[in-house]
């Protein structure tokens, strides 16, 4: 009977100790819907696609970024103006304003536009402090990746934490291919995406 009882304790024993360890790999985000932001720039809708099954995982606030401007429909005229943008520092104005202070976590998300962080994005981290804050990026590409917008991110919110940020190919405008997220490819975008929240931890 002795040896059942010892049976039992280590049993106990390793199984909370593996509880233990297994709740310390998960280190959780702010969870709180009330403090959590997500913000996203799109132009084909497949970044507001994203941002949307972000918040049904999450909740949150959702806020799309208008320009007090907007861009051309034509696309040779907005990588024109974009180009141009980029080369010369110029931040377009935004129409949108946030009020960041209510905030502890806060997605962005956005195209890769010229292999960068889109210009609005820019005046957008730009113009808000987000020290202190948690910040997550997320972003839709035509194919050819991030470029450096992810990069761009951090130089531009030093002060914060910023978590490993997701990626997925949209549209290509280029090629008159525009909104995709549906059947298939929404599927396995969705499940993309809840896998990379979950290893976030919420």
């Amino acid at each position: 009977m002795k040896y059942l009882f010892l049976f039992i304790f280590l049993f106990s024993s390793l199984s909370c100790t593996s509880q233990t360890q297994t709740e310390a790999i998960v280190n959780p985000v702010e969870t709180d819907s009330d403090k959590i932001l997500i913000v996203y720039l799109t132009r084909t809708k497949n970044t507001k696609a994203v941002a949307e099954m972000i918040q049904e995982k999450v909740g949150g606030t959702l806020v799309s970024l208008e320009l007090e401007t907007p861009y051309p429909e034509d696309y040779g005229a907005i990588v024109a103006q974009v180009a141009q943008e980029n080369e010369t520092g110029v931040l377009p104005p935004l129409k949108t304003t946030v009020d960041l202070s209510k905030y502890e976590t806060v997605f962005v998300g956005f195209p890769t536009w010229g292999m960068q962080l889109p210009p609005p994005m820019k005046t957008f981290l730009s113009e808000n402090d987000f020290s202190g804050k948690t910040v997550i990026p997320f972003n839709t590409n035509a194919g050819y990746g991030i470029g450096s917008s992810f990069d761009s991110v951090e130089e531009l919110c030093p002060e914060s934490n910023i978590l490993e940020g997701y990626s997925t190919t949209g549209g290509i405008e280029r090629d008159g291919v525009l909104f995709v997220m549906e059947g298939e490819k929404e599927v396995e975008v969705r499940t993309a995406v809840n896998n990379w929240l979950s290893d976030l931890g919420f």
